[in-house]
């Protein structure tokens, strides 16, 4: 009752209805196109490798997160929203001229600039959010961001997969300069006031450090920050494992999209669940507490069960998404609002850079140890950031 209650305040308010509502139709036009890049460069070349190269491109962007957070920093956060939208909404149509392997320079070009931007949404947004939503709703709209970005996960997929095979890449281009409109649309309507930001102070390198800075300092942010790297480090790797636990099932390969599917309903639960959840623990205890079932249904994954695997996939999906929605909602109270576009890029760099070197580690690892062992090791690092997360004590932030 009280989580139902919570969600309808966060909906039922109007700021925070329509920043929902950008992050539903941003996600879903994002997660049509990530789909689509690389199925189109496979039709036009036949290479696995130059397909993959989509995703890269679309990813390196985030390392340079401390710097491209600063913009966030820089500029009024709604009007650069506004602005960033219509860009990529223009560039995303020059892709309707890439139709050979020619082209492939310009897809490359604009899933790089694409990540790039995508950056600094996340920080402007983040930050945007921070000031357009009521301080109490935080962790109940990061929540709920949560959910419906799991559920667009589930359906944007199979409507870019639709419309490419209807109407090809160029299609699936269009769509998401459509929703980069939709999205300018959502933003112009907010009621949100913002000062100007002050003019910049020092160098750029300086100005970049300062965010990066500010999270080493903190003594709430800086062990949220490494627990939720290291979480994400240990789900990359556990994810590329993900092939060997069905095959020790005994089902083929396509088995493993039922446990993604379950892992997504897992995190829309937590989505629902994290609001009043949040209030009752705290970050740090309710970060903690989904490491601590992350370890558990990660460790228990090497055990050849069906019934099991669902219920580990499920808590797989409530686990991790607590820490992530645990650290950005941390991130938002804690921060000062004129660096708080810095802090996140950041954060997001610090966390989510780690799930991409997992990925990698594991695609190696699997192949030379027996996935067991691996899953059990995992389940004993993750209890240890848990256990870590739970027994740190923070001192008061000095003045």
């Amino acid at each position: 009752m009280t989580t139902t209650w919570t969600a309808a305040r966060v909906l039922r308010d109007r700021n925070s209805g329509l920043c929902l509502t950008s992050v539903v139709i941003s996600g879903f036009g994002t997660s049509a196109l990530w789909l689509a890049s690389g199925v189109w460069v496979k039709d036009l070349t036949g290479s696995d490798g130059l397909a993959a190269l989509c995703l890269l491109a679309m990813w390196a962007p985030t390392l340079a997160g401390p710097l491209l957070g600063t913009l966030a920093d820089r500029f009024r956060r709604r009007p650069l929203l506004i602005t960033a939208s219509l860009l990529m909404a223009g560039l995303l149509l020059t892709l309707c001229a890439v139709d050979s392997p020619r082209g492939l320079w310009l897809l490359y070009a604009v899933l790089f600039v694409y990540g790039a931007a995508g950056v600094v949404h996340d920080a402007a947004e983040s930050a945007l959010i921070a000031t357009a939503v009521d301080r109490s709703l935080l962790g109940d709209f990061n929540g709920l961001r949560t959910t419906v970005g799991e559920g667009t996960k589930l359906l944007a997929p199979l409507a870019g997969a639709g419309l490419y095979a209807a109407y090809g890449g160029a299609g699936v281009a269009v769509l998401d300069s459509a929703t980069f409109l939709l999205a300018t649309v959502v933003y112009a309507f907010l009621r949100v006031r913002e000062d100007r930001p002050e003019p910049p102070r020092g160098g750029r390198r300086e100005r970049t450090v300062e965010g990066a800075r500010f999270l080493w300092a903190h003594p709430v942010l800086r062990p949220l920050v490494l627990a939720g790297g290291a979480s994400m480090l240990c789900a990359g790797l556990s994810g590329a494992l993900v092939y060997a636990v069905v095959d020790a099932l005994g089902h083929s390969p396509a088995y493993a999209g039922v446990l993604y599917a379950v892992q997504g309903a897992g995190s829309v639960l937590v989505g629902l669940l994290s609001g009043p959840a949040l209030r009752r623990l705290g970050e740090r205890r309710f970060a903690a507490y989904g490491i601590a079932l992350l370890a558990v249904a990660v460790a228990l994954r090497a055990v050849p069960d069906d019934p099991l695997a669902w219920a580990c996939s499920a808590a797989i999906g409530a686990g991790l998404p607590a820490v992530l929605i645990a650290t950005l909602t941390a991130v938002q109270h804690e921060t000062p609002g004129p660096l708080l576009g810095r802090v996140t890029g950041t954060a997001n760099t610090l966390v989510y850079t780690p799930n991409v070197l997992g990925l990698a580690a594991g695609a190696a690892l699997v192949e030379l140890l027996d996935h067991r062992l691996l899953l059990a090791a995992l389940g004993c690092a993750l209890t240890a950031t848990a256990a870590t997360l739970l027994t740190h004590r923070p001192n008061p932030t000095p003045a």
